[in-house]
């Protein structure tokens, strides 16, 4: 069985220079990579029927969208090197679901960009990447 990185992929530059240090750490062990976008979902909302079909209708175009935009070039790059990968894109809490696909994965380590946002704004907001570092059961290589 071959080792499995996940890499949050987003389209950021962070997001880039994350999945750029995955291929270098992973390119001399055949590592897989798990190309992973999470699209921000609570299930805590109340709907009507009508509003859920309409909500089901948005998810399934930004998954699509996603796939299209973020994940194929960075699929492109990851083949280019020679590594082998998925795509998976999933709606929820960013942090969460980057936990449950490295569990799911067996994954050894999670790759993630820092965005740099202002430290007034991770001091109210908190970061994927701080939330993720105080979670994770695996290694994570925060990519400034």
């Amino acid at each position: 069985m071959s080792e499995t990185f996940v890499v949050a992929v987003d389209g950021s530059p962070g997001s880039d220079r994350a999945l750029q240090k995955a291929i270098d750490m992973g390119k001399d062990r055949g590592v897989t990579l798990a190309l992973t976008h999470v699209i921000e979902w609570s299930a805590f909302s109340f709907h009507t029927p009508e509003e859920l079909a309409e909500r089901h209708k948005r998810r399934e175009e930004e998954l699509e969208r996603a796939n299209e935009a973020i994940l194929s070039p960075s699929e492109k790059i990851a083949k280019a090197a020679g590594l082998k990968c998925e795509t998976i894109v999933l709606h929820g809490h960013p942090a969460e679901t980057l936990v449950k696909v490295a569990s799911d994965k067996g994954a050894e380590n999670i790759f993630i960009g820092r965005k740099g946002q202002s430290k007034m704004g991770t001091l109210l907001f908190g970061s994927v990447a701080g939330s993720l570092v105080q979670i994770s059961p695996v290694a994570v290589t925060v990519v400034p």
